[in-house]
Order: structure tokens, then C-alpha cells, then sequence
């Protein structure tokens, strides 16, 4: 009886709990419970609990932004420098994010903490999520930058925390854009102007051998691509289709020879699984866009010297079909024997050495700034990626730069040299930022502010 009154009493505390503000005190009491103790319905409300503590956390993580970004974007300091360019890289590597991320975290605290006391308020108390916070603040950047009146503001903010008690961010997103078109119509064709500006491009790995690509246009400019790949898929879907017409008369001459009426009903239901893909047929068709397009452009824009790549490392006897081992296609990872050697089947490769050898040649001394194409081909390889700590873009597209300056004695070697992209080599040059480069690709940043941030070698094989 007394543990029954004791499960009671915890699940009624839980309860007490999820219904106060959030702080300290609250969080020290719901560490003491063990969730696995309470019924089914004490240990939803355990997790609600829990939420309403991170949004408390993620309010004293607004303030730490700002404490460190500054209430106010920096200016560049010349033409070389961009806005909050030393904040951000203090923000990304103390929160292991990428540039972009971090620059996105201190726009949302400067957003939160200046400008919507009734979010910075929620979010502190736990009655919003980050998520929330994060929504809330994003679409209301655009309407405050263009100089919105303060009143307005706090109607679309108070209109924002009201809806989202109840619904999702991305429900509340929608209600603040209704909002905004209806309270602040030019403001908001200012804001799609703005929103215009940044449309993007990005790609993600996903499990199992896949890729996610994910695009940010213009309304008009999404439909004409959904348009164009679906035109591709359905003309594609209507060639398969006739090929399978087709095989299944041929079949169907012999199977009525043979009394083989299972296989003629198999290619019946083959036809049918054909003209059900359309959907897997327009990612088909939105890589035979771009496939037929750097076949026609193969000689223009050319990186470093080369054309546009695919980048793919596989051991000479998985090559030969002697093995079996995953090979690593580079910008996502690993990927099977066969479907390596079905990409490397009409490539053109070229050799690097993944052990170095002693007495591999590549420094051509002071006797070249320019690095020879056998150089850029070797630091692209090396690097990969930008040689800042957390930063992703591809060698590519990146600069290939001298770590001790050419104009101070620095020589035009693989110990010396290495990609950067150019943010962050302007950032190296004009920035305060120092790079002392190591023979083995691996390199060591210090910060305006004297933090040092070692960044390792990275092996060919795996993908970063």
C-alpha cells in the first residue's frame, strides 16, 4: 500500500511540476524522479516536463549568444571582412556548428532578447519551444528590419504565442505569414524580397545509400522545375511502358504455347508496378537534367584546372571485383562494391597514393607562387573540405592558399598549402585569424581572441 501511495504521490508531483514555471528548482526535482517509476500518463507528463526545462535552458543559451555576439550586427571593418564574421566563428566552434548555423543562432537571440520580450518571456518559462522561439523570431526579422511600428509588432507576436499553445512551428509559421500579408502588406512584399535573396540549393545524406537534395525557390520558380521533371518523368514513364507492352506480347506468344498463364499474369503486374512509379521516375528525371547538362558543359567552369567531378575512392581489388568492401563516394560516404563499380565503369581515373610514400615530390620550393596542377590536385584530395575547424565547403570551390604568406617567405608546398574557402581565407588575411599548416595536411587556427583550434588530417576514406 505504501509504494502505491508513494507512485501516487510522484505522479502527482510530476504534475505540480509540468504546471510551474520552469527554473532551477524545478529542474533539480525532476532529475530526482525516475520516469521508469510512474504510470503511463505520469511519465507523458515527466516528458512535457522536461520540455518546458530546455525552453528555460534555451533562454540563458540566448542571452550567452548575445553576450558573446553583441546586441548589434558588427560592420565589416573593410572590404575584405563581412558582418559579425569573428563572432560567428567564436559562436560556430563553441557550439561545434557550422558558420552558417551559428550565424543563424546569434540573428535569432539579437530577434528574441531585443526585440520580443513576450517570446524571450514564454521561452524562459517553458510555455514555448525553442522551435517556437526559433519561428516566431525568424518571421518576424524581415517585418521589424523593414521598420514595422513596435504596436504591430507586438500584435503579431501576441497573435504568434497565442497559436502556439496549440500548434506545430511550422502551423505557426503559416499563421504569422497570413498575419503579416494582411497587417503589413508592404512590408511583406519587402520580406519576399528579402526571402528571394537567399534561395538556396543543399544536399544531405541519408541512410542506406541515399542523398536528400532539398531546395529553397520562389514559388514561380518551383513549379517550373517541378513541371520540367515531371514532363521527363512521364515521357520516361510512357517509354517504359511501351517496353513493357511490348516484352509482355512477346512473352505472352510463348506463354500461350506453353500454357504459362503465371508468367503472362507476373508481366501484367510488372506493367502495373511501372505506371505506378511516377514518383521514383521524377527523381530519375531530376538527375538526368543534370546529368545531360555537365556532359554539355564539361569544359566550362572548371575547378582548379579539372572539370566538375564525382569523387569516388575504392580499393584496387573491390575495383576488380575481387572484393567486396565499401568504397566512399565523397560528400556523402559509404556506398556497396557493385554500385561503385557500376559508377567507375566508364570513368576516367586518376591515382593517389592514400599511404604516403617517403620521398613523394610535390614541393616546388619559392620558385612558383602558383601551385603546378599535379599540387592542386594532391591538396584537393588531402583536404576535402575547407581547412577551418566545422566548415563544409568542398575543395572545389575553395581557394588554394599559402598558410605562411608567399610575401613572408612561405613556400609552394603540400606542407604549406591547403584549401580555404574564400570567407574563411580573407578571414585568415585581413582577419586577425592565424594558420600554421603541418606535413601531414592537419593544421592549428588561433582566434583574434587567442583560442587555438587544432584541426586533424583527414584520411581519403572517410567522408566529413
Amino acid at each position: 500500500m505504501s509504494q502505491v501511495l508513494e507512485e501516487v504521490r510522484s505522479e502527482e508531483r510530476v504534475l505540480h511540476l509540468l504546471r510551474a514555471s520552469a527554473g532551477i528548482e524545478v529542474l533539480r526535482e525532476l532529475v530526482a524522479i525516475d520516469p521508469l517509476s510512474l504510470d503511463d500518463a505520469g511519465r507523458i507528463d515527466y516528458l512535457s516536463a522536461l520540455e518546458r526545462q530546455a525552453g528555460w535552458l534555451q533562454s540563458l543559451m540566448q542571452g550567452a549568444i548575445v553576450a558573446v555576439a553583441g546586441s548589434c550586427a558588427t560592420k565589416a571593418q573593410d572590404i575584405f571582412a563581412g558582418v559579425d564574421d569573428a563572432q560567428r566563428e567564436d559562436v560556430a566552434l563553441a557550439l561545434r556548428v557550422s558558420g552558417g548555423s551559428a550565424q543563424q543562432k546569434i540573428d535569432v537571440a539579437r530577434i528574441i532578447t531585443t526585440h520580443l520580450p513576450a517570446t524571450a518571456s514564454a521561452l524562459a518559462t517553458g510555455e514555448i519551444s525553442l522551435a517556437h522561439a526559433n519561428i516566431i523570431a525568424k518571421e518576424s526579422a524581415e517585418v521589424i528590419q523593414a521598420g514595422l511600428p513596435l504596436d504591430q509588432i507586438l500584435e503579431l507576436e501576441q497573435i504568434a504565442l497565442t497559436h502556439a499553445e496549440f500548434h506545430t512551428p511550422a502551423q505557426v509559421a503559416s499563421k504569422m505569414k497570413a498575419t503579416i500579408a494582411k497587417l503589413a502588406p508592404v512590408e511583406y512584399e519587402e520580406a519576399v524580397a528579402h526571402a528571394t535573396a537567399r534561395r538556396y540549393v543543399e544536399c544531405y545524406p541519408q541512410p542506406d545509400g541515399m542523398a536528400q537534395i532539398v531546395a529553397l525557390l520562389p514559388a514561380a520558380d518551383a513549379q517550373v522545375v517541378m513541371l520540367a521533371i515531371d514532363k521527363l518523368a512521364r515521357l520516361n514513364k510512357e517509354h517504359a511502358r511501351e517496353e513493357a507492352r511490348l516484352h509482355e506480347r512477346q512473352i505472352s506468344r510463348f506463354s500461350l504455347q506453353a500454357k504459362s498463364g503465371d508468367r503472362a499474369g507476373q508481366i501484367d503486374r510488372e506493367a502495373i508496378s511501372i505506371s505506378h512509379r511516377l514518383e521514383a521516375m521524377r527523381a530519375d528525371a531530376l538527375a538526368q537534367i543534370a546529368s545531360s547538362y555537365l556532359v554539355t558543359s564539361a569544359e566550362q567552369g572548371l575547378s582548379h584546372g579539372r572539370p566538375v567531378t564525382l569523387n569516388l575512392t575504392m580499393d584496387l581489388a573491390t575495383m576488380l571485383g575481387l572484393a567486396e568492401n565499401p568504397a566512399s563516394l565523397k560528400g556523402y560516404g559509404p556506398i556497396p562494391a557493385q554500385v561503385a563499380r557500376e559508377l567507375a565503369a566508364d570513368a576516367k581515373w586518376r591515382k593517389f597514393i592514400t599511404d604516403p610514400t617517403t620521398g613523394e615530390l610535390l614541393d616546388v620550393g619559392r620558385s612558383s607562387y602558383e601551385p603546378p596542377q599535379k599540387l592542386k590536385d594532391y591538396l584537393s584530395a588531402r583536404d576535402q573540405i575547407c581547412r577551418f575547424p566545422q566548415c563544409r565547403q568542398p575543395a572545389r570551390v575553395a581557394d588554394i592558399d599559402h598558410a605562411a604568406p608567399w610575401e613572408e617567405g612561405g613556400v609552394t608546398s603540400h606542407t604549406n598549402m591547403g584549401a580555404l574557402c574564400r570567407r574563411h581565407h580573407q578571414m585568415k588575411t585581413h582577419g586577425g585569424w592565424r594558420l600554421e599548416s603541418y606535413p601531414d595536411g592537419s593544421c592549428e587556427w588561433s582566434s583574434p581572441a587567442g583560442k587555438k583550434y587544432f584541426v586533424p588530417a583527414r584520411p581519403m576514406h572517410e567522408t566529413l
